[in-house]
């Protein structure tokens, strides 16, 4: 089932979520749901949080950030789409780069964000099986991005504010639903209905 995407303004986007303490068929059903979500919207990534569900999940198709890496370069990933329960990241680098991150809550706002050009992510897959995966460059940065929004944090939020100030008319608008997307929305003035 596709499900709205909440809008930057909307409070879950702020939360910090929750650990997902075990296997149910409801979390089942969200991951699918998400799934379906993500490819709806032609994303590279969507969490939990981003459906109105403040818990530690994420999903992620990482085969378009991978293929754009050099061969000697791409890290070895699981059977994408890959589903992220409760991640923590380990380990990242010293080194940053900047990536252009866009995002499905804050749409029409693509910005160079700089993060950690090396990250290890220690999570649990969709059996609840231990998994490492090692992300560099791009895939990096879907992956801290997604990681973000568990904790509560948006792309934009890495700006500086002299940027985060020039983009207050856009966010502006999205707050209000002044945006065309082709994926279903919920935006903050819709919450009560």
């Amino acid at each position: 089932m596709i499900l709205p995407i909440r809008a930057y303004g909307d409070p879950v986007l702020r939360e910090r979520a929750h650990e997902v303490k075990e296997d149910s068929p409801e979390l089942q059903k969200l991951i699918d749901d998400m799934i379906d979500t993500m490819r709806r919207a032609n994303g590279q990534g969507l969490a939990a949080p981003q459906v109105g569900q403040p818990v530690r999940v994420f999903v992620a198709d990482l085969r378009h950030a991978w293929k754009s890496l050099a061969p000697r370069d791409r890290p070895e990933i699981p059977r994408q789409p890959m589903v992220v329960i409760n991640p923590e990241i380990v380990e990242a680098s010293e080194a940053t780069a900047e990536f252009d991150e866009g995002c499905l809550s804050v749409p029409g706002i693509v910005v160079p964000v700089k993060r950690p050009i090396r990250v290890t992510l220690r999570y649990l897959d969709r059996t609840f099986t231990p998994r490492t995966i090692e992300g560099f460059s791009t895939v990096a940065s879907v992956l801290q991005h997604e990681f973000d929004h568990l904790e509560g944090v948006l792309h934009i939020d890495r700006l500086s504010a002299l940027a985060r100030a020039r983009l207050r008319p856009q966010l502006r608008k999205i707050e209000q639903g002044k945006v065309e997307t082709p994926y279903p929305m919920q935006f903050p003035k819709d919450a009560g209905r």
